[in-house]
């Protein structure tokens, strides 16, 4: 088995240095995907809440005898290209 210990800030002490190699991927730098840490509220869990701020395109697609609606969402802290296609149904339950 091949791990690696990463060398994290001070603000990443929760998170376990340790990670499978299988885990890592290449990093191709792109200094606009990086997001500074202190803008995003971590929970004692390492979770974080993804915020929908905006609908940005909405599709309906049949699947043989039913049309299914689907919106794509942009959230909090993540960019355009980051954007996620979710069941409007879904979102609506979610987000009254």
């Amino acid at each position: 088995m091949v791990a690696y210990e990463l060398d994290l800030p001070s603000e990443l002490e929760a998170v376990h240095p340790v990670f499978h190699v299988s885990m890592l991927r290449k990093c191709i730098g792109d200094p606009s995907r990086i997001k500074p840490i202190e803008n995003i509220c971590i929970a004692e869990d390492l979770s974080y809440a993804k915020v929908p701020i905006a609908i940005l395109d909405r599709q309906v697609r049949k699947l043989q005898t039913k049309d299914v609606a689907s919106v794509k969402v942009l959230r909090r802290n993540n960019n355009v290209e980051e954007m996620t296609c979710e069941a409007e149904e879904e979102m609506r339950k979610e987000y009254p």
